[in-house]
């Protein structure tokens, strides 16, 4: 559950935002019109590459958080969550096994 809300909100964060394609044809239209050199367009495009992937890390980042808040809102168990009661409960059926030996014993 947690990982279709998840792309839910990036799939409609995404289409907010442009696609690195049309950053890379802006940048090439810019060096075809002479506006830029095109050792200006490759570094124009690095920055580029560099902000848009350091923006993607922060939206990722901030989007998993939501989603946290959200199920935790929502009351919704995590699969951590379960497997640690999944291992308790593993753990309690040991011990009354135990016991119950123990007392037939007796």
């Amino acid at each position: 559950m947690q990982e279709i809300i998840k792309k839910t909100l990036l799939a409609g964060v995404g289409l907010a935002l442009k696609t690195w394609d049309e950053v890379e044809a802006l940048a090439r239209e810019l060096v075809k019109k002479g506006e830029m050199s095109e050792s200006e367009g490759r570094n124009f495009l690095k920055d580029l590459q560099k902000r848009y992937d350091d923006v993607q890390k922060k939206l990722e980042a901030r989007v998993e958080q939501t989603v946290k808040e959200f199920l935790k809102k929502a009351d919704v168990v995590t699969s951590d969550e379960l497997k640690a009661l999944k291992k308790e409960v593993h753990q309690l059926k040991k011990m009354i096994t135990s016991d119950a030996e123990n007392a037939s014993k007796q």
